[in-house]
């Protein structure tokens, strides 16, 4: 229940300036987070459709041997690095590289082609890195979105009309007040000036 104060009115009237100086900044971020996710998925698109298109070429080149060799014990991730990058106040990864195991391999009993194999393999590896860093950058950004979202549905819908109902409802009633005290006033006035005459 609000206060129908002088005091109340100002604090209001004061919440209410604050309310509408954080909305366009809430706002902005909301535009900013936006346009970022949509660069996100479209990097992270691209990246799926090279990824894609690289598995596909290297499927079809070891499909020309015909022979079946597990090059995956060969190509052992050790870490993916990443920095932190910072989008509209939330820190997110940054893909930087991948980092293989120092795998030896045995060049006179295996064919050839399977250096280049390994060295394909480990692009798609790197690729499944890149997309997963994406992937955790898309969840961060999206959550940051949906908490910026209600902030801003909070102050538009709820917050900035509350308060502005709130004024009104106090300066009607003290508007009410001073005309009953006006009143009152003159009526004591031509009571004393009947009571003088």
């Amino acid at each position: 229940m609000v206060k129908l104060t002088k005091n109340e009115l100002k604090k209001q009237k004061d919440a209410l300036k604050r309310f509408q100086r954080y909305l366009p900044t809430l706002q902005l971020k909301k535009q900013q987070l936006q346009m970022v996710i949509r660069q996100v998925e479209v990097q992270r698109d691209e990246l799926q459709k090279k990824r894609d298109a690289h598995r596909k070429g290297m499927e079809e080149w070891l499909s020309v041997f015909g022979e079946e060799i597990d090059l995956a014990p060969y190509v052992g991730l050790e870490r993916v690095e990443t920095t932190t990058g910072n989008i509209a106040g939330i820190d997110i990864p940054v893909y930087e590289g991948s980092v293989f195991l120092d795998t030896r391999w045995d060049v006179i009993s295996l064919p050839l082609w399977v250096d280049a194999g390994i060295a394909a393999l480990k692009s798609i590896v790197e690729f499944d890195a890149e997309l997963t860093v994406l992937s955790e950058q898309m969840r961060l950004l999206s959550d940051e979105l949906r908490t910026t979202t209600q902030r801003v549905n909070l102050f538009e819908k709820v917050k900035i009309p509350e308060t502005k109902d709130n004024i009104r409802m106090i300066q009607i009633y003290l508007g009410d007040q001073q005309t009953a005290a006006v009143v009152r006033g003159k009526i004591s006035k031509r009571g004393l000036t009947k009571a003088a005459s």
